[in-house]
Parts: C-alpha cells; sequence; structure tokens
C-alpha cells in the first residue's frame, strides 16, 4: 500500500515560513497507477505565489497617502495556452506598482494555473475558501484582480473572503481620479467611472437591487414599503445616464479652446513632437531634459494625465514643441480610451512621435507592444515618423544594451536623470521635423526687425546679408510668412 503523497508546500516571502496550501478532501490515497498524475493536478492547482510584492513599502513619494494603507492581496489566473510564467507574474507586479500608486500596502501576489477564470468565482469556489483563509490571515482589507470581474464574479468572491474585490479596471480608473488636475481631466476620468459602473450597478450591493412594492417588499421592508415605485437600480441607472450625457457635452464644450492652442502652433508652422510611452517610462523628466523646462515629475504610474506643451528652439533658432501626453498601460480600459480621445488626437496632429520605453523594465518590448497597440487606435498615426528611445540606460548593464543595439539598431540609447545620449537625440528629432516648404529670397528695410525675428522662430534663414540698402535674406518658410515677406521687400 503506497504511503500518500506529500502535500505541496508554499513558502510566504513575507513572514518567511512555509504553509501547507492544499488538502486532499478524505477519501483515502489515490491508486499507485494514479500517483504520477494526481501530485501533477495538485501542481498545478496551486496559488503561486510572485516573489517581492511584499516588499513593494516605499510609498513616501506619493502626497495623497493618509493616515493608513489598505492593505491588498493581489490574485491572477494565467494558462499556458495564453502566456508563459514569466509573463504573468510580471503582469502581477505591474498591478502591485497600481496598487501601490493607488495608496495600497500590497501583502501577498498569487497565481492560479488554469485553462480559463472561473465563471462563478473567477479563481474557483475551492481556491476561493483558501484565499478567503490568506486574506484573513493577513489581516487584508482588500483583493485585487489582475483581470476584469463581472459583477456576479465580483459579488460571489466578496461573498466567501468577506472583504472587498476590485479588478484591474477600477484599480486604474482609480489612479486616474486621483491624478486628475485639470476640469478637462477631471470630466473626462469621471466620463469613464460612470461608464464602467453602469452596467456593473448590481453588483456594487444589495441595497441597489430591492424595489419598493409588491409583497416581497413587504416582507423585506415592512410597514411604509410597500407600492409600486421605482427601484434603487433603475433610479441610479438614469441619474447616471443623464450625468453621462452631461459630461459628454462638457468635454466637447471645451475642445474648442484645444483647437484654438492646436490652431495658433499650426498657423505658424509651429512643429509638434508627440511624447509617449508606457506609464512611467519618464516622459516627463525626457521633456524636462530636451526643454529646460522644470514640470513636475513623480515616479508613480499615470503622474501625467493632462497634455502638457513645452516649447525649445532648435539650432539654427527655429522654434518647435514637445506634447507631453497620458502614459499607456497593458489592457488600458477602453472607457478610458474613448473618455481621452480628446488628449489622444494631440498624438494625431503631431508632426513626429517620441515613443519612450523604460530600458530598466523587466520587458520593455511587452511595452513597447503595449503602446503600438494603443496608438494603432488613434486615426492618422501611422504615417506620423517615430523615433524609439530606451530611457534609463544608466540603470542597464552593458549586456542589456547591447541587446537593445541588436533588437532595434536605430533606437536611441539615453538617460534622462543623467544627460546620457540627449545631444544624440535631439539632433535627430530636429533633423526629422519638417521644413517650410516655400523658399522666399528678399530684400528687408532695417525697420522689419519683427517680422525677421518671426522669420528665425518659425521658419528656417539659410543666407543673410545686412547691405546699406537692406536685410538681404534667404529663407524656407510658410505660406503666410512668404506672403508676409513678398509685401514688406523692398524690390
Amino acid at each position: 500500500m503506497p504511503s500518500p503523497p506529500t502535500r505541496p508546500k508554499r513558502v510566504d516571502p513575507l513572514a518567511g515560513r512555509s504553509e501547507v496550501l492544499s488538502d486532499r478532501s478524505a477519501g483515502g490515497s489515490p491508486p499507485a497507477g494514479e500517483q504520477v498524475e494526481w501530485e501533477e493536478r495538485q501542481r498545478r492547482s496551486q496559488f503561486r505565489h510572485v516573489e517581492g510584492l511584499g516588499e513593494l513599502r516605499d510609498v513616501t513619494e506619493v502626497e495623497y497617502r493618509k493616515v493608513r494603507l489598505e492593505r491588498v492581496v493581489l490574485v491572477g489566473v494565467w494558462s499556458n495556452a495564453q502566456t508563459h510564467v514569466e509573463g504573468a507574474e510580471e503582469s502581477l507586479r505591474e498591478l502591485a506598482a497600481l496598487a501601490q500608486t493607488a495608496g495600497a500596502e500590497v501583502l501577498d501576489g498569487l497565481l492560479q494555473q488554469r485553462d480559463k477564470p472561473d465563471p462563478a468565482t473567477y479563481v474557483g469556489s475551492g481556491k476561493a475558501r483558501e484565499l478567503a483563509d490568506i486574506v484573513a490571515r493577513l489581516e487584508a482589507d482588500t483583493i485585487i484582480t489582475d483581470d476584469d470581474l463581472h459583477p456576479s464574479q465580483r459579488r460571489a468572491l466578496e461573498d466567501m473572503t468577506k472583504v472587498k474585490v476590485v479588478d484591474r479596471t477600477a484599480l486604474i480608473l482609480d489612479i486616474f481620479a486621483q491624478h486628475a488636475t485639470s476640469r478637462e481631466g477631471k470630466a473626462q476620468v469621471e466620463l469613464a467611472q460612470l461608464e464602467y459602473m453602469l452596467p456593473r450597478l448590481r453588483g456594487w450591493g444589495g441595497s441597489l437591487s430591492r424595489q419598493a412594492g409588491g409583497q416581497a417588499a413587504g416582507q423585506s421592508g415592512g410597514i411604509g414599503s410597500r407600492g409600486p415605485g421605482e427601484t434603487k437600480i433603475e433610479t441610479d441607472r438614469r441619474v447616471i445616464r443623464h450625468r453621462i450625457t452631461r459630461l459628454k457635452r462638457q468635454i466637447a464644450q471645451m475642445a474648442p479652446s484645444r483647437q484654438v492652442k492646436r490652431g495658433s502652433r499650426q498657423r505658424y508652422g509651429l512643429p509638434a513632437v508627440a511624447v509617449v510611452g508606457y506609464t512611467n517610462a519618464g516622459k516627463s523628466s525626457l521633456t524636462n531634459r530636451l526643454t529646460g523646462s522644470r514640470e513636475l515629475v513623480e515616479n508613480a504610474l499615470f503622474a501625467t494625465l493632462d497634455t502638457a506643451v513645452r516649447r525649445t528652439k532648435a539650432r539654427d533658432g527655429r522654434l518647435y514643441v514637445y506634447v507631453d501626453t497620458v502614459g499607456f498601460v497593458r489592457r488600458l480600459p477602453t472607457q478610458l480610451v474613448e473618455a481621452f480621445k480628446s488628449t489622444l488626437e494631440e498624438v494625431a496632429q503631431a508632426d513626429l512621435i517620441l515613443h519612450v520605453v523604460d530600458g530598466s523594465h523587466p520587458d520593455p518590448f511587452g511595452q513597447i507592444r503595449a503602446v503600438d497597440k494603443v496608438l494603432a487606435d488613434i486615426e492618422g498615426v501611422g504615417s506620423i515618423p517615430r523615433v524609439l528611445v530606451f530611457n534609463k540606460v544608466d540603470l542597464i548593464d552593458r549586456a542589456t544594451r547591447e541587446r537593445f543595439s541588436n533588437l532595434e539598431p536605430d533606437a536611441f540609447q539615453v538617460s534622462a536623470r543623467s544627460g546620457i545620449g540627449i545631444d544624440d537625440l535631439r539632433e535627430r528629432v530636429e533633423s526629422l521635423l519638417p521644413r517650410p516648404e516655400v523658399h522666399v529670397e528678399a530684400l528687408l528695410p532695417y525697420t522689419s526687425g519683427s517680422l525677421l525675428a518671426r522669420v528665425r522662430q518659425f521658419g528656417r534663414v539659410t543666407a543673410l546679408d545686412y547691405r546699406p540698402d537692406g536685410i538681404g535674406l534667404s529663407a524656407d518658410v510658410d505660406d503666410g510668412l512668404a506672403a508676409a515677406l513678398m509685401k514688406e521687400s523692398i524690390d
């Protein structure tokens, strides 16, 4: 009679102790011929711990953390058919960074291997009970899942674990709500939150689905609650739809001010470089380094939500602007893409796209694919030239830099913090800026200094000759400046 197999153990990265995670229901040991198969099933069914998540405790940089951090446990589901275990672990680490940015203390991270998420409880009823024990032992407040949950899944998981359950989309929306500062940014985030909440109202609490009417209401609500009435959930849906309509109208009314600013740049032929990339890739830091500005930079995800335009001067004296945009993330909620479409229009109107990648990230090429996927959904972006930039190269070794050079030979490797490679990148950007199409040769009077200054700023001066009878100018300009020069010219 073979002895029963040893139950797998899990190493707790926080406390440094081992604990039995799985139990076999009473029924005796498996037959000898099924021993290997049973052990394999047991191994696959275990929660897989992602190391290092409990060490994410440095949260002092984010100003909105108040008295006590929310204590969270992260849970993800992965299958061999969809991704490999390293990719699943990296996704959970990114979820931990998102949770930390939202103001949470990450206690543990768990991965379960299964063909697909359980339609009832996401992880299955057995694992949900096991998760409840882990949550109770760690005294966690919240569970955050690495996938979007159906309302029924979230509610069932809350019933079994007795703590709040939040999915990935709700977490990202919460971060956006904390970081939005402008009137338009706040309206865009609120719109995304309401559109996310509308189909999920039934899962936000029992009171939302109670109806004040009929015999059932008399049994649960008591005297005074009977009558036809409107269900609470119908009332909430009506209020939310009304608010969504108002927000869309408000955002549409804000569009003219953006178009005026964008139109002024286009009117003077001011080239624009859109800085895009994964969240926390260092876009704002790189923009500051390239323009000499001092825009607020924070080591947190989604620190920039409102488009920032920074003006700088090329070596030939011509002005152009960098447009710092909101960062992207894997599986960016569709509600946010739709709500921030007006902000993302800045990318479609740019003359050049600067794609910034965190070179120190464990999976930089995964970040590149995630950003490319979002850009593909923006109309008119496909024809715009792009420059790929690996930032934070001061944090990586020589072998990694050589790997980047082999895989992306045309990409630039820079460090916004130390200044490595910045001059070469700036030279490349300026060489790709569109050139004015009209060549003008004119003799200007010495009283036309302001017009000459405009030519220096918005055009390209190829020759300048100060003569007794005036200023001989040879320059490439746009149509508007060409007309002004011809009007002012002496001959």
